[in-house]
Formats: structure tokens, sequence, C-alpha cells
């Protein structure tokens, strides 16, 4: 049974019984690197901690971090902690998303959540107050600036240590594109009881190392990341995502140097990795030390763990070190885990029967099969059902929508008792993803509001997207499938947006057409090649089906003659 108390106890039992232990070393291209122990992490944590509680700040009240990544957001993550506050970490504005709908989104948040400080820099003060409601709830706006460590400071006076271990103890706001309104609250308990089955599937221990450059404000670089190595007490070495989207090797070449032993990433980041990372910056790197590689939030692909094995087996990469994991917010993270120290199975089914949504019946042979990833088994706090669409729990190989049930879930979406109630059944939360189980062992298939029905059949958009993004000159990652309704016709038809080289714009939309034409039975209504950058991704980098349906849309509009 996990031990009752709260975050800010755990940490600073870690501070108490290893204070000069490296917590978080901090690696930032153009700087050197920047190591945190956890006495460092406390004493500047301690002076966030102090700031709100002058700015009237009480605990059990939220918290919005709008941070780049750095030691700052760390420190002001742990911050609100010890306040015993609520802490939610929003994504900072970069050139990459669209400043009028950013604000937007920050003003909906606030709205929503009803935060009474957030915590920015002092460049980013001026869009955040424009951004603020009339009748804003926030009574402080902190800058990062102006918040220094305390070389002194007392357990006793953080009211943190107090907070009630099922209270609310953070809120992970889900990954959209309409304004991150669903904010998941998760109980200090429920993280602790996260850590202890996740732990025990991984076989975690103090000699762990995890290596990891995923946001924060997200749920696989928020905890499996970022709380659960500190918290557990292993050491962190966390990069910027920025830097790793520049440069992709600094991931393989941090675990050769600190010794990595665990680190995640989602799907495309193997086919990335695979194909951009080059000889020379593979020099001396090891990857013998690493005992998992993790494969998770987004639906995870065969072919990936094939050509990412293959690409760095000679930097001593073990193939039973690449892993699994089916992961939600709302379960604080982990729900699956494949075995570690073995491939995980490869399910060969019978693709017809797939693609219409009823069943996945295994095949004798690899011949004209489609291979489907093992997410692993359910963790031992968690149970799995697949559900019909009125609810009945299915047997092995039917698919249906995944609903689960277990210790570490939400307490609720915070401050949408609709959205709450919507999301359970019995006790059961409704994923709203698609899969199956065989021989105890979860399959995804895909996104419940994402298939498209054509002509009365279930199309699941991955499958052609994956078919798509496999043909020259079309962008790896950057294709997203979705349909648009078809008064005429009745039924939705298929559009296919892709980013590709435009040179031979023509040949590569042929290209696209044959290859999903001959490998599915779904013919494209529409290939629409833009160039790189056009396609809206979520902030945990997923596709925006809707958005980019409705951008496309409008692309189309605007280009038809008056």
């Amino acid at each position: 049974m996990t031990l009752i108390e709260n975050f800010s106890q755990r940490l600073l039992r870690h501070a108490a019984a290893t204070p000069n232990r490296a917590a978080v070393q901090l690696l930032q291209a153009g700087q050197p690197d920047h190591t945190l122990t956890y006495a460092d992490l406390c004493a500047h944590a301690a002076g966030y901690s102090a700031a709100l509680a002058s700015g009237g700040v009480q605990p059990g009240e939220v918290v919005i971090i709008i941070l780049q990544h750095g030691a700052a957001l760390l420190a002001a993550y742990w911050g609100v902690v010890l306040h015993g506050a609520v802490p939610a970490i929003m994504p900072f504005l970069t050139e990459k998303l669209a400043r009028e709908r950013y604000l937007a989104d920050l003003a909906s948040l606030l709205r929503i959540t009803q935060p009474a400080a957030l915590i920015t820099y002092a460049a980013f003060e001026n869009a955040v107050r424009l951004a603020l409601p009339p009748d804003a709830s926030v009574r402080a706006v902190l800058l990062s600036e102006a918040v220094t460590p305390l070389a002194q400071w007392s357990a006793e006076t953080l009211a943190g240590t107090r907070a009630d271990p099922h209270a609310v103890a953070l809120l992970q706001h889900s990954s959209g594109t309409t304004g991150l309104q669903k904010g998941v609250a998760l109980s200090h308990q429920a993280v602790f009881n996260q850590l202890q089955a996740y732990g025990a599937a991984l076989q975690t221990s103090s000699a762990d190392v995890v290596v990891s450059w995923l946001p924060l404000y997200h749920d696989m670089g928020l905890i499996a990341g970022f709380i659960m190595p500190i918290l557990s007490g292993m050491p962190l070495v966390l990069l910027s995502p920025f830097d790793w989207v520049r440069r992709p090797a600094l991931q393989l070449q941090a675990i050769s140097t600190h010794r990595g032993t665990l680190s995640w990433l989602p799907n495309f980041a193997l086919n990335f990795c695979a194909q951009k990372i080059r000889e020379r910056d593979l020099e001396g790197v090891d990857l013998r030390s690493l005992r998992a590689l993790i494969n998770c939030s987004e639906p995870t692909r065969a072919e990936s763990h094939t050509l990412f094995a293959q690409r760095f087996a000679a930097n001593g990469l073990a193939r039973g070190a690449l892993a699994t994991c089916y992961a939600m917010a709302e379960n604080v993270f982990a729900v699956t885990q494949s075995e570690l120290g073995s491939a995980p199975h490869v399910d060969v089914v019978d693709p017809a029967a797939l693609s219409r949504a009823e069943s996945a019946q295994a095949l004798r042979t690899e011949a004209g099969g489609a291979q489907m990833l093992s997410n692993g088994r359910a963790l031992p706090n968690v149970q799995i059902e697949i559900r019909s669409a009125d609810g009945a729990a299915l047997p092995e190989r039917h698919l249906g929508e995944i609903a689960l049930r277990s210790d570490c879930l939400l307490e609720s979406y915070y401050k949408r008792p609709d959205l709450t109630g919507s999301a359970f059944s019995g006790g059961w939360y409704l994923t709203g993803d698609l899969g199956y189980l065989a021989d105890a062992e979860l399959y995804i298939t895909g996104r419940k509001k994402d298939v498209m029905i054509v002509g009365g059949k279930n199309i699941h958009p991955h499958d052609i997207e994956d078919l798509a993004g496999a043909v020259a000159g079309v962008h790896a990652g950057r294709v997203v499938a979705f349909g648009v309704f078809n008064a005429e016709r009745g039924t939705e038809d298929v559009v296919l947006v892709a980013e590709a080289d435009t040179p031979a714009a023509a040949d590569v939309a042929a290209a696209v057409r044959d290859r999903v034409n001959r490998g599915t039975d779904v013919a494209l209504a529409a290939v629409h090649l833009v160039p790189p950058g056009w396609i809206i991704k979520t902030s945990s980098g997923k596709a925006a089906r809707s958005a980019n349906r409705d951008k496309y849309q409008a692309a189309v509009a605007d280009a038809a003659p008056e």
C-alpha cells in the first residue's frame, strides 16, 4: 500500500535524506549544463512559495505557469506545490503558434479554470494581462525574474506540507486547439498510486536515470519525464524539446553520456530520429545502458520499431529495449506497459475486418496482414474492458471503445461537471479510444471521434495517414486525413492533407492516391499538398483533425471562382 503523504512531504523527504543528490541535470543548447540538487530545487521552489504567499494566493487555489522550458519552470512548479496550491502548465507562446489564437485560448482557460495567479516572464506580462477576462479571478501575476531562491527556509512554514493527500494536487490540460478547456484534476494519492504501479511494471530503482526532452505541459513529459523521477529519487536529465527538434541526436547523446536507463517518446519520434540523425552525430554514442525506450502518446507502429532498431543497433541498442505503453492524463499517465526486455508482440490480423471496425482476426501468415503492435498488459491497479456501442463488454479480438477503472483516475475535469459526468459509466472511465484485447494485451486501432463513416463503412484515418506518409516527397509525420460531408452523396468524402516537397507536387499526389488505393479500399476524394508548417498540431504534437478540416475548407472556398 502506498504511503499516505503529499507531494511536498515526499519532495522534502528526499531533500532531507539526500540534499546534494542531483535531482535534475538541465541541458540547454548554448548554455552550460546546469545541475539542480534536491537542496537547490527546494530553495528555488521555496522562493516561489514565498512570492505566492505575498501575492495573497491561498492553498488549494490554481496557479497557471507560462514559462519556457528551463530552471525557472521547474522551480515555479515545485514552488506552487510547496505553497499547497495547484499547478497547471500552459505551453509558452512560440513562433509556431498564432498569437491571436494563443491569447484567445489563454482567455478561455482563465474563464474556466479561474486561477488565483499566473507565473510568467516580465516580457510576457502585458500579453497575459490582455487575456484576462473582465471578471478575472487572478489576483497576482508573478514574474520569474523577481523571484529569488531562499537561502533559509523551514518546512514547517510551507503550507504544502499540510495538504490533504486526497485533495487535488495538479491540473493537466488536455492537448487541444480550442482553449485547452479540459483540465484533468488529479489528487496526490492518485499520482502516488500510479507511481507505485508503474514503477513496479518498470522495475525502477534509484539506480535508474531518466532522460527526457518532452514538454512538461503534456502528461508524458509531466509525469514520466518530471514528476515520477523527482518524487521517486531517480536522477533526471532534462533537455529542451525545441533543442531536440533541431538536433534529435541530443537525446541519444544524453543517454550515452549520462548512462540513461529510461526514456519516453511518441511514435513519430522513432521515425524522425532514424531518418534525421546523421552518422557523425552518433560517433561514440553507446546505448547499452538503456533498459527501456518507451513508445507512447500516439498509435504505436511495428514498422517504426523495426526502423529505429535497425538504425541504432550498431550503437548498442538492444532490440528488447524498445517498449510500448498506452497512457492518458485522465489515469495520471500509464494504463498499460509492455514487458521490458523483450520486443512487444506484433499481432497480424485481417485488414478488411479491422477496417470495418468489427474484429481483429488473427492470420497465420504475415502476407497481406495488418501488423498491430501490442501496448502491453494493464498495470496491476488497472482494469480494462472493451465496450460495444451500446456499452456491453466485448470478448477478446472484438473492436470497441476502451473503458478502464483504477485507483489513479482523475477526480474530475476541473470545473466541468458536464464533461465529468459524460466521461464515466458505472464507475468506468470511457476513454474515447478504440481497440481490442488479445491474450490480455491491448491494441489501439484509433480514436472514436476520428472515425470516418464512408458508405456505411468505418474508416480509421491513421491507416490512411501511415500509407501516405511513406510516399517519397511527403514529410514524415506531417499528414492528416479527415472526412468532409458530401451532401450530394449523403456520406463523407475522405480528404488527405500532406506537407510535401512542391517541385513534383503532381507526381507526389498521384503516388499518394495510388498507395492509399492499393493499401485500403478507400478512394481519396482529394489530396491537398501544402508547404511545411501548414498542418495544425495540438500541444502534444498530434494533428488536430477538426482544425485542419476547417483550414482546408476555408482554403478551398477561397480558391473557388466567384
